[in-house]
């Protein structure tokens, strides 16, 4: 369904700036939000010329009253229907800002729309009938908005003409509602008696109501406070695709995204969050420039190649190397909004959206159940249609986001189950995943903070390579180095795993799929205490590479234990390829199946080419020179 897309410029004096906002009108369904709009659109004269005659020609020729929503309801079908279906998008100017007034719809069924168009809001206008009162969405909405940050409420109480304009009715209201909003921490920026319909206290004050001495609905638009300028805060550029040139020897790999907070300049340091990768940037390439572009701001899609050739994949995040770091777990705590048809509920997989990343996600725990109704609190593990929590959610990887306080949109994400959307929400902290109950971020140590004596920091040498590539010997001989050295060290591999903790995975992509994940989890752990943990895994794919590298994040080294696959044939110490060639083994990395090499591991031992002594001296090296042993 499209967005109606009025735009309109106000024909009075220009500035050549203006701040831009995007304000949301929220409401129950018939409590005058669109005719509002309308009668904001009208009383400023900056409808374009003969809109307004055109909608009241059309209703006179279908004996039809007149209403000033209809120059808001464009499709024909909604106008029917008398109520709005979409998320309108108005585009209106002051001399003071260009505002964008999202018009989200009020009934029930659409609050799917309304959750994307205040995820975009800086400030809200939120419509009451006078004569109706205070109705279950009007709850609902207001605690919507709290939920996505949205601080700055104007509460209009609309309709003021069909009670007579009476104060004690807009008092009562004012009254029973700022107490409501009390409740959920929500301090109202004002409360406005208006009339759409009749214009009152829209643009100009109303002679109707003279014992009412606060702001229009127009003047109070522009007393919202200024939001923080997107190009002000933080780099946040979400990558959304990777593109490879190998055209006349071109190794150049692009990095495409969306610039969603901050500037890009070329020769800035960025990090790459959850891989923690670090590079350069070396140009921004952008399509058809007329000239070099050094720079780019928030709101522009973005490509640069880097100076360091890292390998990199959708659903990272650039973010400066000198600022503070974005969250990264795989675990949230969110206040969410549900609107599936069934629960949300343990034990189903749903799909997690945040910026580019896309993860399975699954409920660990309802904290509070809040019927936003009434705002009655239960300890229910279920969240119906239309409810609210606050819940803890375990992830299959680890993503990067910001937390609630962040002004950009890297803390809001949506949930999929069977590619419907069925709820959002705003991530308020990250939680870990392991051990047990879950805890805070804040409580948890810094592994850099564990080491079991000063001779070592605990890490993970990830070794992956074809079988017989020497990755077993090579752990094997690394480890008593180590124990001479006094470290310590652990050894994981497929054997020792698959006998004990992996006994009920297959060898189906999902079980080694899974394999690979509760290794490197374990490896994570063992890491946590200290110890230096000597990973041994073929995986053969960068999938698989990737998913031990979002387990493992900083703590990852991936070491590519490379030789031919003649040398490894030659040593087949199992006589496993022998059986490959025989089809007695399905889907055998090398013969049946590919191995994709890695694209740029932090270190790489070439074991038919070097002895095993060079070997364990160049990862020896390497675990000084990046002060894992000192």
């Amino acid at each position: 369904m499209q967005d109606n897309l009025i735009t309109f410029t106000q024909k009075a004096s220009t500035v050549d700036y203006r701040e831009d906002m995007n304000i949301v009108i929220v409401g129950h369904v018939d409590h005058g939000k669109s005719t509002i709009i309308g009668r904001l659109m009208a009383d400023t004269h900056v409808l374009p010329d003969g809109k307004l005659e055109a909608i009241q020609e059309q209703c006179r020729r279908n004996s039809k009253p007149f209403e000033y929503a209809f120059l808001l309801d464009a499709l024909k079908d909604e106008r029917s229907q008398g109520i709005t279906i979409d998320a309108a998008r108005a585009f209106f100017k002051t001399e003071k800002r260009n505002y964008i007034i999202l018009d989200a719809p009020g009934h029930v069924e659409f609050l799917k729309n309304m959750v994307t168009g205040a995820a975009r809001a800086e400030a809200a206008l939120l419509v009451i009938d006078a004569k109706e009162g205070i109705m279950e969405n009007s709850m609902r909405h207001s605690y919507l908005l709290s939920m996505l940050g949205v601080k700055q409420i104007a509460v209009l109480i609309n309709k003021m003409d069909s009670v007579g304009y009476d104060k004690g009715v807009f008092d009562s209201i004012k009254e029973s509602y700022a107490h409501f909003l009390s409740k959920i921490n929500v301090i109202p920026t004002a409360f406005i008696p208006v009339s759409g319909m009749q214009g009152d206290n829209i643009v100009t004050k109303s002679v109707n109501m003279p014992w009412y001495e606060g702001a229009t609905v127009l003047e109070q638009m522009d007393l919202f406070s200024s939001p923080e300028k997107l190009t002000s805060l933080p780099l946040r550029m979400p990558v959304q695709d990777v593109y490879k040139f190998t055209l006349d020897s071109d190794d150049r790999r692009i990095i495409a995204g969306s610039i969603e907070t901050g500037t890009l300049n070329v020769g800035d340091e960025v990090i790459f969050y959850p891989s923690k990768k670090r590079c350069g940037v070396k140009s921004i390439e952008v399509f058809n420039a007329d000239s070099p572009v050094t720079s780019l701001e928030a709101g522009y899609a973005a490509g640069f190649t880097m100076t360091q050739q890292i390998y990199v994949r959708r659903g990272e995040v650039v973010c400066p190397a000198d600022a503070p770091a974005m969250e990264v777990s795989a675990g949230i705590r969110a206040n969410i909004f549900w609107l599936g048809r069934e629960p949300l509920k343990k034990g189903c997989s749903y799909t997690l959206k945040l910026g580019t990343a896309k993860v399975r996600a699954e409920l660990k725990e309802v904290k509070m159940l809040l019927d936003a109704t009434n705002l009655s609190q239960s300890d229910a593990q279920e969240v119906c249609a239309n409810m609210a929590a606050d819940c803890i959610f375990t992830l299959d990887t680890p993503i990067a986001f910001d937390t609630v306080d962040f002004p950009g949109t890297t803390n809001r994400f949506v949930l999929t189950y069977n590619y419907e959307i069925v709820g959002g929400g705003i991530i308020t902290s990250s939680v870990q995943t392991g051990g047990g109950n879950l805890t805070h971020s804040d409580s948890i140590i810094d592994s850099s903070q564990k080491v079991l004596s000063q001779k070592q920091k605990g890490t993970v040498l990830w070794m992956t390579g074809l079988s017989g590539s020497g990755k077993s010997t090579l752990t094997q001989e690394l480890e008593k180095q180590l124990a001479l050295l006094g470290v310590v060290s652990y050894r994981l591999d497929g054997d020792n795993l698959r006998e004990g903790l992996n006994r009920d995975l297959d060898f189906s992509p999902e079980g080694r799929r899974e394999n690979i994940r509760r290794a490197a989890e374990v490896a994570s752990l063992f890491a946590d205490a200290g110890i230096i943990v000597l990973a041994s895994f073929i995986t053969p794919t960068n999938e698989l590479r990737d998913i031990a590298r979002g387990c493992l994040c900083e703590k990852y080294n991936e070491i590519y234990v490379k030789a031919s696959i003649e040398a490894c044939k030659a040593r087949d110490p199992k006589g496993l390829y022998e059986r490959a060639i025989k089809d007695e083994i399905p889907s055998f990395t090398g013969i049946s199946a590919p191995f994709e090499e890695p694209q740029s591991p932090d270190l790489t031992v070439e074991t038919d080419i070097m002895d095993i002594e060079r070997c364990i001296n160049s990862l020896l090296e390497y675990l000084a020179d990046k002060k894992y042993i000192f």
